[in-house]
C-alpha cells in the first residue's frame, strides 16, 4: 500500500468512530491483533473481539454531538502516520475512556492530540494517541 492509502484507510477509520459511528466500518481497517491504546487513561483494547466491544460499548456511544478535530501537522512514513492535532469538544456524555468516573460537566474542553498509527499488511495495527490529561482536568475544574 502506498502512503496515500494509508491516510485514505485512517480517514476512513475516523470516520466510522465519529461521522458514521460505524463499529464494523471501522474495525474493518484494522488487522485482527491491532491494538488502540489512549495513553493518558490506558483506555482501549487488544484484537478486533476486544476492540469490537470497546468501541461499541464505551468508546463511540461516548463521542459528544459537538466534537471537532482539526490536523495540524502529519509525518506520514511507509509503514506508520504521526499526526498532530486539536479537538475541540463539549463534555456532555459520560466518556470513561477519555475522563473515566467523571459525569458529564458540559464544559468545552480544547486539547492537542497525538496520534501514532502503524500499518501491516495494507491495515491499521496500531494506534496510540496522547494528550495532556492535566490540561483537560484543569478545564473542567478537577484540577
Amino acid at each position: 500500500m502506498s502512503t496515500q492509502d494509508h491516510v485514505k484507510l485512517w480517514e476512513q477509520h475516523l470516520i466510522g468512530e465519529f461521522v458514521n459511528k460505524d463499529v464494523e466500518l471501522s474495525l474493518s481497517t484494522m488487522v485482527e491483533d491491532a491494538s488502540v491504546m489512549h495513553m493518558p487513561t490506558r483506555s482501549g483494547g487488544k484484537g478486533k473481539a476486544e476492540l469490537r466491544s470497546y468501541y461499541r460499548d464505551m468508546f463511540i456511544p461516548s463521542i459528544p454531538s459537538q466534537w471537532e478535530h482539526t490536523v495540524t501537522n502529519r509525518v506520514i512514513t511507509e509503514n506508520t502516520i504521526v499526526e498532530e492535532a486539536k479537538a475541540r469538544l463539549v463534555h456532555s456524555k459520560q466518556m470513561d475512556w477519555f475522563l473515566p468516573g467523571i459525569p458529564p460537566t458540559n464544559k468545552t474542553i480544547e486539547m492537542e492530540l497525538v496520534i501514532i498509527i502503524e500499518f501491516r499488511d495494507g491495515k491499521m495495527a496500531a494506534e496510540r494517541i496522547y494528550w495532556d490529561q492535566a490540561a483537560v482536568l484543569r478545564q473542567i475544574g478537577k484540577l
